[in-house]
């Protein structure tokens, strides 16, 4: 696949390099415009986006806690599942503080809502240096790439999130109270909109494992070989997400985790056969 060599334009004639910077600047602009206009209504609509959404979390009636409880229930596991949530308030430090953490969670809106579009502006661009076999396996890939990360988006919003804030609110270094966790507004938006931003990027793992594979700097045997390894890793990860030792919990984090791992085992596989590396 050669991304610049058969571009070519309106009239048929092949394009120049500064006609392709052109081309491609106005992809990018209208991704910026799709990502502006969704953050500028997730800026207006702020009752929603923070009272229903970003401090979803915080309220008791939150589904992750409702739908763990009940598992642990109909497993017989009693109430080892349910999480009580601290009735707490946000403080901020700073005048400013709102106002920033306001645009930047409508920026992220925008980003997370609108990275289909971004993803699809990214297929016309490179489409017109696509031979005709080629052009089937990327769309497939703007498809599975959007999926893929908005599973990790909800993966880290539903469980990554309120399982490891839980644990860190309710983390004590004592048993003698003497020191209390108070948090701030500021930490809360890092913490959430780390988390959730970096579970949607590890969810497009298979995809890099694919690019990674092509490149001939992956193969299966070796993801193979390491397996234990992820295994052990993955384990750890989800101990340390989880707020109750229980192994139920942690395995509602690690399973999900694991089928990724599994999945790009598969994923580097295919490639090979398909390109015959």
């Amino acid at each position: 696949m050669a991304l610049f060599s058969d571009n070519k334009n309106s009239t048929g004639t092949e394009m120049s390099f500064l006609q392709h910077l052109e081309e491609l600047r106005w992809h990018l602009v209208r991704s910026a415009i799709v990502v502006v206009v969704i953050a500028v209504a997730a800026f207006c609509f702020n009752d929603f986006v923070f009272d229903t959404v970003i401090f979803g979390p915080l309220r008791q009636s939150f589904a992750t806690y409702d739908i763990m409880c009940r598992m642990g229930h109909a497993m017989g596991a009693g109430d080892v599942m349910c999480m009580t949530v601290k009735n707490q308030h946000l403080q901020t430090l700073s005048a400013s503080e709102q106002f920033f953490n306001h645009m930047w969670i409508s920026f992220l809106c925008g980003l997370i809502i609108g990275f289909p579009f971004i993803l699809w502006e990214i297929w016309k661009f490179i489409r017109p240096a696509l031979r005709d076999k080629e052009v089937g396996p990327v769309k497939i890939f703007v498809f599975i790439a959007s999926v893929l990360f908005l599973i990790g988006i909800f993966f880290g919003y539903f469980l990554l999130f309120p399982m490891s804030y839980n644990f860190l609110v309710n983390y004590q270094v004592s048993s003698s109270g003497i020191v209390q966790t108070q948090n701030t507004f500021d930490d809360y938006i890092s913490l959430i909109s780390t988390m959730t931003l970096v579970s949607g990027i590890i969810f497009e793992m298979p995809i890099l494992v694919y690019f990674l594979t092509r490149m001939t700097l992956l193969t299966p045997a070796f993801m193979r070989k390491y397996r234990k390894h992820a295994v052990v890793i993955i384990l750890i990860a989800a101990a340390v997400i989880t707020p109750s030792p229980d192994v139920t919990s942690q395995m509602i984090v690690a399973v999900p985790m694991y089928l990724l791992y599994e999945l790009s085992v598969f994923v580097s596989a295919w490639t090979i056969r398909k390109y015959k590396l």
